[in-house]
Parts: structure tokens; sequence; C-alpha cells
């Protein structure tokens, strides 16, 4: 509420919602790639291990979560990298309009111009700086977030006992989701910190040398266990209900379809 209340009296109530249009390029890629790529591997592995594996079966959401979420990041790395730059933007003097997404992409590529022997560095590898962080944040968020989802959605759906009904797939979905979001968030809430401030470092020298492990250790020796846990509050309080709403619209628009399919 501090921060709220900050940012509404200096810069106004509509730099809350900066950032919104690099959060919507990057929500319909990343959704679209991660979660079809995450139910076809779980899939795969299901029945796999049915043939050939049967403890391996209780992993699959641990492992198909993992890897499509791997691939969802590196894809959309680069809008990730300008929604953060953009919401991390201030204003030098009063009346400043932060840039545009573009433009952010623009100079973070400009500023490989300051890095010495740029001849030896791709400056488009800059689009992708913070990856390691974020696939540190990610991985692990992706991988608790199903291993919770999963049996939480079977129990819920078991207590209703009607899968063929889109409200309950709907409730079910965005219950389990929610839980499984909190949770994720919250044990995540370091690798967070380490992506967002890896990201939205300005000097390219430590770009280059800067990593997830050096900036834990760098929040941890000055600022401690607070530093570390930064902003868990707001985090989990987005993550539940956006994890919810994505996997409960996923799964009615999925049951919607392959009823209109099974009806042809």
């Amino acid at each position: 509420m501090d921060v709220f209340s900050k940012v509404t009296r200096q810069e106004g109530i509509f730099r809350l919602w900066r950032g919104t249009g690099a959060s919507l390029a990057l929500a319909v890629p990343t959704v679209g790639i991660y979660l079809p790529s995450y139910d076809l591997l779980r899939n795969w592995i299901e029945e796999y291990s049915d043939h050939n594996c049967p403890k391996l079966r209780p992993y699959a959401p641990l492992i198909s979560g993992s890897i499509a979420r791997s691939l969802a990041c590196i894809t959309c790395s680069p809008i990730e990298l300008a929604r953060t730059r953009m919401q991390a933007f201030k204003e030098s003097n009063v009346g400043g309009k932060p840039p545009g997404m573009w433009k952010t992409l623009l100079g973070v590529l400009s500023s490989r111009q300051s890095i010495s022997s740029p001849e030896n560095f791709r400056g488009y590898h800059l689009l992708w700086t913070g990856l390691g962080a974020q696939l540190a944040r990610d991985v692990p968020f992706s991988a608790i977030c199903w291993t919770v989802l999963e049996p939480t959605r079977r129990h819920l759906t078991g207590l209703v006992g009607d899968e063929s009904n889109a409200a309950v797939i709907l409730g079910a979905n965005f219950s389990a989701g929610f839980i499984a979001g909190v949770i994720s968030a919250g044990a995540t809430c370091p690798l967070d910190v380490a992506k967002t401030r890896r990201q939205i470092e300005k000097d390219p020298e430590r770009v280059l040398n800067m990593n997830t492990r050096r900036i834990l250790v760098e929040v941890w020796r000055k600022e401690g266990i607070n530093g570390l846990f930064r902003g868990a509050g707001p985090r989990m309080g987005r993550a539940g209900p956006s994890v919810g709403i994505v996997v409960s619209s996923y799964e009615v628009v999925k049951h919607i379809l392959h009823r209109k399919h099974a009806e042809l």
C-alpha cells in the first residue's frame, strides 16, 4: 500500500498500469506456448509411465511443467525484459513520459556501445538479459505450481463428481490454481528479487558479470532476509488469482472445444 500511495502521489494513478501493453504482449505467446506444451508433455509422460515406469507418473506434472515453462521463458524473454524495465522506469524530470516497449528494447541494444570490445559481443544477446535469473525463478515456480495444482484440482473435482459441467471445471481449476499460485510465489520470491534486479541493472559491465547466485548473496549481505522476500505480499497477491484465472479459462475453453468437436 505504501508503494501504491507513493507512485500515485508522485507520478499519477495511471502509472500503476505502466507496462500493461508489454504485459499483454507477453501473456498471449507465453500462455500459448506454456499450457499446450504442458498438456502434451504431461499426457506423453503419463502414457509412457503407464507402460514402462509406473513410478514416474506422480512426477509428470513437475517434469512437464518445468520443460514447458523453460520453452515459454526462452521464447518470450525479450518482452519480459521490456515489461520489467518499463515498470521500473522513473522520470528524471516532472512530466517525463516512460518509453514504450519497442523503444525500451532499442535502448537495451544501444547499451552495447558502452561495452569495451563490442566486436567480441553480440548486441542482440542483451535482449535475453536476466534469462538465467528468470529460468531460475520460473522453472521452480512452475514445478511447485503444477505439483500442487494437479492433486488439488483432482480432489476438488472429486468432491463434486461432475467433470462434464463447465461451472465445476471453472471452480475447481480456479481454486486449485489460486492455492498453487500463492504457494509457488511465496516459495520462489527470492528468485524473483534476483530476476528483477538483474533486468533493471543499467551498468553494462555489471550486466555481464551478474548472475542469480551473486545477486542473492549481495542482497542477503546488505539487506538480510527481508531483502530476499521484499515484495512477497504483492507477488503472492498477484500470482494466486493470475494462475487461477489462466488455468480455469484454459480448461473451460478446452472443455467447450472438446464438447463441440464431439457433437460434430
